[in-house]
């Protein structure tokens, strides 16, 4: 969707085909602007009727973050005369966008090869209503254990890596600093 000069073929696709899957980035509890743009160039009207399918990752890593964007998407088909395929849902897939690092790449192997298992999933059943779908989405809620140690984590490394990776873009101010 990104790319405007392809509306075209992809509101023809839309148009014609019978099982319909987008795939979307969750942006801070948002779903894409472009997206929410293309879908109301649209007809409401299909000659023929459609499943569309979801499916909605973002980078927090608890399912609980994404299901109000779920909730959304579970009611989008119907304005548009379809029928709803199911949404799947899985979180903490930041790391995605930084495959070329090695150690990075390592990490998310796994959880490339789990989309992968569950685009057969949808093959053998025709959506994402199944119970390894809503498994898919991982932990609702991380333990307390847990976020005390990614905050422990997210203080010491994470914050060295954003400054390194803020150096490597030129930027020269703490990444702390308020110049205002």
């Amino acid at each position: 969707m990104s790319n405007r000069s392809e509306w075209d073929a992809a509101r023809e696709a839309f148009m014609t085909s019978d099982n319909i899957i987008i795939a979307m980035p969750l942006f801070v509890e948002c779903l894409p602007s472009l997206l929410l743009e293309f879908l109301n160039t649209l007809p409401t009207e299909r000659k023929q009727s459609a499943q569309i399918s979801f499916i909605l990752h973002g980078g927090f890593d608890e399912g609980h973050q994404l299901r109000l964007g779920e909730k959304f998407l579970q009611l989008l088909p119907a304005q548009f005369g379809c029928s709803c395929g199911g949404v799947l849902v899985k979180g903490g897939s930041f790391l995605l966008r930084n495959r070329e690092n090695s150690y990075i790449k390592k990490m998310t192997d796994k959880m490339l090869a789990s989309y992968m298992t569950m685009g057969l999933s949808f093959a053998q059943n025709g959506n994402f209503m199944t119970p390894e779908a809503k498994k898919f989405t991982g932990p609702e809620k991380n333990p307390w254990i847990g976020l005390l140690l990614f905050n422990l984590i997210f203080k010491r490394i994470v914050k060295k890596n954003f400054e390194r990776i803020a150096q490597e873009w030129g930027c020269t101010e703490p990444l702390d600093s308020k110049p205002y």
